[in-house]
């Protein structure tokens, strides 16, 4: 237990040990930080108290010539002196007593201290930096505006040098820019005349006045022999070419009406000359852009003359087309409403085969009505060809329907015609294959023809008349024709294999019967077997006759259904 209690005891003093020095470590590093602040704070009101305001104002005074300059000399100097004996002795006191609370290790009135000071020293800060600025300002205008001004020169000249190389090109305006000209070089003195007199004050507005005023005389001479071509030759000459167009095209039978020329130019010669006045006082702002907008509007109009030309070739080539379409599809008509009492009396028509025709007829009149109204707009020149070959497209399409719509109802009549010559063919070739039935029975003569057969003699040539008096009624009926055929030619069809199945089943009957006369006499189950085939054979059960001959003679000859086949084989 003595043990325990010492280990205990020697953990917790290690543990207060570690306690105090993480404390202290903790507390230094607080004061550390504070102590951070402090000196960042004393740097920079050291580094505001050497801002080289005085240097400056030593820069300035050889070059006091006014009161002006002078009363702002005394000004700054003022300033920078209150800055020194007044606001920075300030921001001293309150670091001294900023350092006072971190060495009381009050810290938490040292945060409202610390902030209190950054505001201060930032605002003395600002103060001193424009002041510095505002003298430089001065100190360093010379230097400035003559690099300024020396650029202004050369671009001067360089502008002055292409105006007197092209004067030419400038015609009556040459007097505005030569004024011009004058009032730049006259600024010019001017910033002499200010800088000798150190009025920098004047030296920017004059700077900036010969910037702009050079700017201006830049663009001028550059786009003025653009903007006088475009107003006296270009536009005059594309207005005029266009008056001529449009007359010759009138003449022609264009009509122009709805391009509304003669007000849109007279407006155009109208913006041209106010445009023209602007460039006479040198206000070019604009000019270069509406000029252009006029230019792309006239370009525009050459574009809808040839629109109008295409225009008319299509809707003459078009106009051709359609009426040959027309004319034909109209004569198809009616000469299907000629003939249409005579197919009504030789088909049974419904009432949708007739309605189609009639409404296809209605649309044609329509299309011929819109096509006249078309026509009669061209020829009195009423609407331009560029709409109006539109307008016959869309009918044109209509037209295109309409011809669609009547070939289905042509197919359906064209379809009933042939289902009838269809008829009449399988008609004559169902016949020939009863005829053929008929005769093959007659050249083999069979002991007994079986009364079924006769039953299918007997629909077959029953089925054949019904299909002949379909063809015998007026108006026919397709549908019911065509049953009756398909019921014809299935029962002849069927005859006709009966037939062939038969005489082929009582040849080889009768041949085997012949074949097995020569084992008679073998022994009395082959005669008994053979007499029954034949007794078959008589009474016309010849499937029968074959089956039982053939298991009679199978007794003494097991090859016989092989010699039977081919038999059949060479039948």
């Amino acid at each position: 237990m003595t043990g325990k209690a010492l280990f205990v005891i020697t953990a917790v003093i290690i543990c207060l040990i570690l306690i105090l020095i993480i404390t202290s470590i903790i507390k230094k590093r607080r004061k550390k930080f504070f102590l951070d602040i402090y000196n960042s704070l004393d740097r920079e009101k050291n580094l505001i108290g050497s801002t080289p305001v005085l240097l400056e104002l030593s820069k300035l005074e050889p070059i006091i010539k006014n009161e002006k300059m002078e009363e702002k000399y005394q000004k700054w100097q003022d300033k920078f002196e209150y800055i020194k004996k007044e606001e920075l002795p300030k921001i001293d006191d309150m670091l001294i007593e900023l350092d006072t609370l971190i060495d009381k290790k009050e810290y938490k009135t040292a945060k409202f201290r610390i902030a209190k000071c950054e505001m201060e020293v930032y605002k003395v800060r600002e103060q001193a930096d424009d002041l510095l600025d505002q003298i430089k300002e001065i100190t360093l205008s010379e230097e400035k505006y003559r690099s300024i001004i020396t650029k202004l020169k050369n671009k001067y000249r360089k502008d002055s040098k292409e105006y007197h190389s092209h004067e030419n090109l400038y015609e009556e305006m040459s007097e505005a820019i030569e004024l011009q000209l004058e009032n730049i070089e006259k600024r010019f003195l001017d910033f002499e005349k200010a800088m000798d007199e150190n009025e920098y004050t004047e030296v920017v507005h004059i700077v900036k006045a010969l910037d702009t005023m050079i700017e201006h005389i830049g663009i001028v001479i550059e786009e003025l022999p653009d903007l006088m071509l475009m107003c006296k030759q270009l536009i005059p000459k594309r207005i005029k070419e266009i008056k001529d167009t449009k007359e010759k095209m009138e003449k022609e039978g264009y009509p122009l009406e709805y391009l509304n020329l003669d007000y849109n130019l007279e407006e155009a010669s109208k913006n041209v000359g106010a445009i023209l006045d602007r460039i006479k006082v040198l206000n070019l702002e604009d000019c270069m852009f509406e000029l252009k907008t006029i230019l792309d509007y006239l370009d525009g109009i050459f574009v809808d003359f040839e629109k109008e030309r295409l225009s008319r070739k299509v809707f003459e080539d078009m106009s051709r087309d359609f009426s040959k379409r027309f004319s034909k599809t109209k004569k198809l008509v009616t000469d299907i409403y000629e003939q249409l009492d005579d197919i009504k009396n030789m088909y049974d028509l419904n009432q949708e085969d007739v309605k189609i025709i009639d409404e296809v007829n209605k649309d044609l009149v329509r299309i011929q009505d819109e096509y006249k109204k078309i026509t009669d707009r061209v020829s009195t020149m009423a609407s331009p060809f560029s709409v109006v070959h539109k307008e016959l497209e869309e009918l044109f399409v209509e037209l295109k329907q309409v011809e669609a719509t009547l070939d289905i109802a042509l197919k359906s009549l064209g379809n009933m015609y042939e289902d009838e010559q269809r008829a009449r063919e399988q008609l004559n070739e169902i016949d020939d294959i009863l005829k053929e039935c008929k005769q093959k029975m007659r050249s083999y003569k069979l002991p007994i023809i079986s009364n079924h057969y006769f039953v299918e003699l007997a629909e077959a040539n029953e089925a054949i008349e019904e299909v002949a008096k379909e063809l015998s009624r007026k108006p026919i009926v397709i549908k019911t024709l065509n049953t009756r055929v398909d019921t014809a030619r299935d029962l002849v069809l069927k005859l006709f294999n009966t037939t062939e199945e038969m005489i082929k089943t009582a040849k080889l009957s009768e041949a085997l019967l012949v074949y097995g006369a020569r084992y008679r006499g073998l022994h009395e189950d082959l005669n008994a077997g053979l007499t029954r085939a034949n007794n078959l054979f008589l009474n016309g059960d010849y499937r029968t006759s074959l089956q039982v001959g053939l298991s009679t003679i199978k007794l003494v000859d097991e090859n016989i259904e092989r010699k039977i086949l081919a038999y059949e084989k060479n039948e």
